[in-house]
């Protein structure tokens, strides 16, 4: 792919886009107005790529020009180290300039639902759950996505049982994908008199959102229940059978929401988790591999099936396959997980 003769290209189109975009006429049209500025964002970081590549070609022939009338200069050996690291950039921008061109999934265009369950540790576990909620609803803010809560169980301490919830954004697919598996605590508990560490873990498993096109459910095929929400809420917990839950026969699955007061709502919640979880179900099938998939992703909760460890104690963080440990668990925690996605994904995708 020649990158000159490409990046010329959008970059023409992106100029455009630009010039309607700054006409007072645009904005008597939403659609148009909504759909340029889309595309204008997504032709952006290719754009800038061209012009870094540009500038990089440019800034090696001037310095190829000039060893050919100064190759005998004193400073032709500081040159050649110059021009050495500037070969090293233009392949780098060729890179992600194929990457960025490569086709995108619907996987990655598209939003997640995540489920963290409680694992071994009883109360400990459902705490610990809580905090990985609280992580990633963190990490969501900082990148600028929307969380929604679809279902929830607390615990008595108020730690969660489970908790499955939708991100939206650009790009969740891509920072959130490795999360799935075990996560594996190691901390004093509160209720802890004697000051020993504890072992507990919690699920998570991350699934594409699937949308209508993907995913054709026969109403027939559905045994649905309605019953009386319980725990936080207001009023209307336990007074109003305003809780879902759906059984989809041909699979086996069984989902529920109950987070919202309208029994409607409920049930368009508990829709798109079952797409979700059916997408991946079609797709484990299709591989005769069911079971171990499922134990792949999030295995049994056992202390040993573990992906990643936060050792409190030491403050540090591990993860178990890339083998790499960091000592800022705080900072994870406070959400600035990019510490250990972009190292997860430049290790990962690679092999």
């Amino acid at each position: 792919m020649n990158i000159n003769v490409e990046g010329h290209k959008l970059e023409q189109e992106y100029l455009r886009i630009t010039g309607l975009l700054a006409s007072p006429d645009i904005i008597k049209d939403p659609l148009r107005l909504k759909e340029n500025s889309r595309i204008l964002k997504e032709l952006e970081p290719k754009i800038r790529i061209f012009r870094e590549f540009r500038k990089t070609i440019s800034e090696i022939e001037n310095l190829k020009k000039w060893l050919t009338k100064e190759k005998d200069s004193d400073m032709a050996g500081l040159v050649n180290e110059e021009l050495k690291g500037l070969e090293e950039k233009r392949v780098s921008l060729e890179k992600e300039w194929q990457r960025l061109l490569s086709p995108v999934s619907k996987e990655e265009q598209g939003n997640v639902i995540m489920e963290i369950r409680a694992g071994t540790g009883g109360d400990e576990a459902a705490l610990f759950a809580r905090d990985l909620f609280k992580m990633y609803s963190k990490f969501a803010e900082r990148k600028g996505w929307k969380i929604e809560v679809m279902d929830s169980s607390l615990s008595d301490r108020g730690g969660f049982k489970e908790v499955i919830y939708e991100v939206e954004g650009e790009g969740v697919w891509s920072q959130l994908k490795y999360e799935s598996g075990v996560h594996r605590v190691q901390r004093v508990p509160e209720t802890e008199t004697m000051g020993r560490v504890h072992t507990s873990t919690a699920t998570v498993a991350v699934l594409p959102e699937v949308g209508e096109v993907d995913i054709k459910i026969n109403p027939a095929d559905l045994e649905i229940d309605t019953f009386r929400a319980s725990g936080p809420g207001g009023q209307h917990v336990n007074k109003t059978s305003s809780a879902i839950r759906i059984f989809h026969k041909p699979s086996g699955l069984t989902v529920q929401c109950q987070d919202e007061k309208s029994q409607h709502q409920n049930k368009e919640k508990a829709l798109r988790v079952l797409k979700a979880k059916l997408m991946k179900f079609y797709k484990d099938k299709q591989t005769e591999e069911i079971s171990e998939q499922r134990k792949n992703q999030i295995k049994g909760g056992e202390r040993s099936d573990k992906i990643r460890t936060y050792n409190f104690p030491q403050g540090r963080i591990t993860d178990h396959r890339i083998n790499t440990t960091i000592h800022r668990l705080k900072d994870v925690l406070d959400g600035k997980l990019e510490i250990l996605t972009q190292v997860l994904k430049e290790n990962l995708e690679e092999k």
